[in-house]
């Protein structure tokens, strides 16, 4: 199976070598409409599709076949869910934003503007929570030792 797997990746590996040198020059208006850019894509789709078939094939495999980590799993959408929920709750649907998209030519709704905001709150919680558990083990060991 390794093998087969290998020898399907030199394979690739060597049709997308041809298909680069084949692609017309940037200067071409018409070099999105070429064979070789349609087939390139053609190829990314489906390892893209290989790989996130793959990826939760097996993450599901481990999820089920390992004690604890469906719990664990379930701990974990229930904290984002919640980190979600606050960041709604925080999030303002801001008249003046939408006058102001509106003013430049965009047609936006409060609800959109909610979920942009919400959006941008469940990002900056994330990333406090994910420096803080990356800094925290750090200085514990610095000032226990």
């Amino acid at each position: 199976m390794n093998k087969l797997v290998k020898i399907i990746l030199i394979v690739i590996g060597l049709l997308a070598a041809v298909l680069w040198f084949s692609l017309p020059s940037a200067d071409d208006p018409n070099a999105i409409n070429s064979g070789s850019m349609n087939f390139m894509f053609i190829i990314m789709y489906i390892l893209l599709a290989i790989a996130v078939v793959s990826a939760v094939f097996f993450g599901f495999t481990k999820l089920l076949s390992t004690k604890g980590s469906l719990k664990k799993a379930l701990f974990g959408i229930g904290g984002l869910a919640i980190v979600v929920a606050i960041s709604y709750g925080l999030s303002s649907d801001n008249a003046q934003v939408v006058t102001e998209m509106a003013s430049r030519g965009i047609e936006t709704t409060e609800g959109t503007v909610k979920n942009i905001g919400m959006g941008l709150n469940v990002f900056f919680i994330l990333t406090v929570v994910a420096v803080v558990l990356m800094v925290f083990p750090g200085l514990k060991k610095m000032f226990v030792k």
